[in-house]
């Protein structure tokens, strides 16, 4: 059993929803990332999801992209990240660490080396944002053979076949895109997503993360209602950007907000569940 899905069935045993953050690795400097990790850790983060900076980032909105355009300025790669996934397994070899991303720094490093790599780090999967199933037979079973999961996108528009084949190939847990667009557009439906968590829940057995427009405790609270993680990315990013100039702070303020929105989603595990109809 791999380190995410064992961290998924700790969780389901104590009731507890996953709340899972996105940063990207390297900003505003390399020096932030791994004190930053360890923070959302202390702060409540039960998997940590590690942005890999690339030059076209096209699911990202223009918050992610002027992080990883800030990332790339200081010329961070795949190979540092990996590095940075090394330093953070120095002092925590417990919390899953997914990396999220794009196929081409993992074809320029090759898919039998990126993963031996991966695994020696201490990375536990990755989310290749464009990387369709039918395309990654290959890189699925590398990433299997070194005990990396590979975590896919399900989306607003995904109908049942889609996502009983996603549910075939998947691995760790699946993420949920709960607005149509790039990531920090639109506005969240918790109805809506709640809905399609459903579905999602009858056609596959993995565990159900819902990202993209969670903001605040509110949100957070109402997609823990239904889902198995919350991920929380761009509004995570936004504040570091603000306090680019002082990196310094932003640990602690990332935390800060992490531990609000972890006290949303816990008061909503605590409710009893709801009863059905005799």
């Amino acid at each position: 059993m791999s380190r995410i899905a064992q961290r998924f069935e700790q969780l389901r045993e104590r009731g507890r929803t996953a709340l899972i953050p996105f940063v990207t690795a390297g900003d505003p400097a390399p020096e932030v990332t791994v004190p930053l990790m360890h923070a959302m850790v202390a702060a409540g983060a039960d998997l940590v999801e590690l942005g890999v900076p690339f030059s076209d980032p096209m699911a990202d909105g223009p918050v992610i992209q002027r992080a990883t355009e800030r990332a790339l300025a200081m010329g961070v790669s795949l190979t540092h990240v990996l590095e940075m996934v090394r330093q953070f397994r120095e002092r925590d070899a417990e919390t899953p660490v997914v990396l999220m991303g794009y196929l081409n720094p993992i074809e320029v490093m090759g898919y039998e080396a990126f993963s031996r790599q991966a695994q020696a780090s201490g990375v536990d999967g990755a989310l290749i944002v464009d990387l369709p199933p039918e395309e990654g037979h290959d890189l699925i079973e590398t990433m299997k053979s070194h005990g990396l999961d590979l975590v896919y996108l399900l989306a607003p528009t995904s109908t049942e076949a889609r996502i009983a084949r996603i549910g075939g190939v998947a691995s760790g847990f699946v993420y949920y895109v709960s607005v149509k667009g790039v990531t920090g557009a639109g506005h969240l439906d918790t109805e809506a997503v709640a809905g399609q968590v459903r579905l999602i829940k009858s056609l596959i057995l993995l565990p159900v993360g819902v990202g993209f427009g969670i903001k605040d405790p509110e949100t957070a609270a109402s997609v823990a209602r239904g889902a198995d993680a919350v991920i929380v990315g761009s509004a995570i990013v936004s504040r570091i950007e603000t306090l680019a100039d002082t990196p310094e702070r932003i640990p602690e303020t990332i935390a800060d907000f992490l531990a609000g929105l972890r006290h949303a989603i816990d008061a909503v595990d605590a409710l009893p569940e709801p009863r059905t109809a005799e």
